[in-house]
This record gives structure tokens, sequence and C-alpha cells, in this order.
């Protein structure tokens, strides 16, 4: 995995993050942490482990990725979670698939056959099933699981895209600016684990109203 990049926003995660690190050794690929300066704890958190910290000029968790992905010099990048909820073991399964089928973007989904969760609720599924059924109506997505970022991604195709979300809109943004630029997204199956400690980042019913206002946004707005 020498020509991919992780991207680990981590915003006051020093409980989850170490662990993350940890589970991260036995892969060979370059890490890219993306944190606010002020974030003392977790710094200190992840002092010892071999990785590269980015720290965000503004604040949002589309400005970690935004300036996560501006860092990347490897072939690939991919978005991955600091709070123990991603499974790196899917990290083969998508470099498989982007590279045998020429696709620009791989987007893990909880949706799939043989895919689910351990972190979803009622009230995050429903929202996630309207966000997706939107983008395969409206965009002709061809996704399961919009809102899910694990996604690896070409990251030269990434940089063409000019992704300006500085928060949770950003997870529209991506598949529906390269959905309107032509690019080819593909969809494997994963399993999302519980996070190993701390709350969420999302606020379901605020979070879900920027999406959505982002979407109609987009969708008026031309490429």
């Amino acid at each position: 995995m020498d020509n991919l990049t992780l991207i680990i926003p981590a915003k006051n995660e020093k409980e989850c993050l170490p662990t993350v690190l940890e589970e991260l050794k036995r892969y060979n690929l370059t890490i890219h942490v993306i944190l606010e300066e002020s974030d003392r704890k977790t710094i200190d958190a992840i002092s010892e482990y071999n990785c590269k910290i980015i720290y965000q000029n503004q604040k949002g968790y589309g400005d970690a990725l935004i300036q996560g992905i501006n860092s990347v010099t490897s072939k690939y990048f991919c978005i991955f979670n600091a709070d123990g909820s991603f499974d790196p073991k899917e990290l083969n399964l998508m470099l498989e698939k982007i590279n045998k089928d020429n696709y620009d973007f791989i987007f893990g989904s909880r949706y799939e056959h043989n895919s689910g969760s351990d972190d979803d609720t009622i009230i995050t599924k429903i929202g996630n099933y309207i966000f997706t059924k939107i983008g395969n109506i409206f965009f002709n997505i061809k996704i399961t699981d919009i809102l899910y970022t694990y996604v690896l991604g070409n990251t030269v195709q990434a940089k063409k895209l000019n992704l300006k979300q500085k928060d949770f809109r950003f997870c529209v943004e991506l598949p529906i600016k390269a959905q309107k630029y032509n690019m080819k997204l593909g969809t494997v199956n994963c399993y999302e684990r519980k996070r190993i400690a701390g709350k969420k980042k999302v606020n379901a019913f605020k979070d879900g109203y920027l999406i959505l206002s982002q979407m109609i946004k987009l969708f008026f707005e031309k490429k």
C-alpha cells in the first residue's frame, strides 16, 4: 500500500486515535492526521506514532479533509476515521477494485449485502437512506451509502473537484461533484464498527439540514 495515504481528521480523539494508529502499524502506508493546533491532548497522545500531523488553518470536518487531500502526494488517498469505526482490512478490497475496474473513487457502504453497522441509529439510518435516494434520483449517483465517508480515491482527480465545504456538507459535495465531472464511482461492502470511546461529532438534525441545503444548491449549480 505504498501508493496510499490515509487522511485522518481527529478533533478531540485522544481516547481513540492511539488505538487506531496501533492497528494501522501492520500496513505499509502513509498517514496524515489533521488536527487543530490547540488540540494538545490528541497531539500528545500520538507523539510516539509514525504519522504526519497537519494543522488546520480553519475549523470543521470538511476543512480537515480538504487540507488532508491537498497534502497528499501518493496516487491514492483514503478518508479514515479516528474513532475506530473503520476496519483497515477493507482497504485491500477498495484498492483492488479501484485498480481493477479503473474507478476514480470507491465508497464504502453499510447497506450492501454482507455489510452493516454497530454504530448506526434508526435516525441516522433513515437520514442516510433519504440522502442516498436523493443522490440516486437527482444526480444519478450509483452508490448505496452517500454519507459514509470511508472513501478511497484518486488524488489527482479529487484535487480537480475544487471542494469547498468546511463542515459535514463535504460528505455529499465530494460524490456529487465527482458525478458532475463524469468521474467513475464504485462501492464496496463495509462493516462499521462501534467507535472506541467518546461521542459522535455529527448532530443528526443540524447537520442533516446543512447536507440537504447543500444538495439543493448543487442541483441548481453548474459544473
